[in-house]
């Protein structure tokens, strides 16, 4: 089996580059918890609005650009942890993820309804625990990169 070694990687090195990525996927994680909460409690805010006195008025419709933003992070963290832990189990939570909430944000089901927000919230989920595996994944291949041990190219 073949092994790559980068003379000029030193542990400084190593760990300073991982940090970037580490911090993206803590976004990345944050960002879709956020939004699988978001997604959950929606319906349950749009009943009791009404009944709280408040009405709708001014509320814009940020799914599209939230599953955009969603699936370019996901996609750019995910193949650069990739890139350092060649392992696919957080790939294998991003995809179906997206999925979901491609379809609940991009089909007819983007009404706003109970479906919606299940497909949404699932999505959401899903793709929280990709940023999840991968930055554990990430953190352990840093470790074993910093201590000497190389990694398969």
């Amino acid at each position: 089996m073949l092994y790559c070694f980068n003379f000029d990687a030193t542990p400084t090195k190593v760990m300073a580059s991982s940090r970037n990525l580490n911090r993206a996927d803590r976004i990345g994680f944050a960002a879709s918890f956020l939004c699988a909460l978001h997604c959950a409690l929606l319906p349950l805010a749009l009943a009791l609005m009404p009944a709280l006195g408040l009405s709708l008025g001014g509320w814009v419709d940020i799914d599209q650009a939230v599953t955009v933003f969603a699936t370019l992070l996901g996609i750019t963290t995910l193949a650069i942890g990739y890139r350092r832990h060649r392992a696919f189990r957080a790939w294998m939570l991003l995809v179906p993820g997206l999925a979901l909430v491609w379809l609940g944000a991009f089909s007819p089901l983007h009404d706003h309804g109970l479906l919606h927000a299940a497909l949404m919230t699932a999505g959401g989920l899903a793709i929280a625990g990709a940023h999840l595996v991968n930055l554990r994944l990430t953190h352990a291949a840093t470790v074993r990169q910093a201590a000497g041990n190389p990694h398969p190219c």
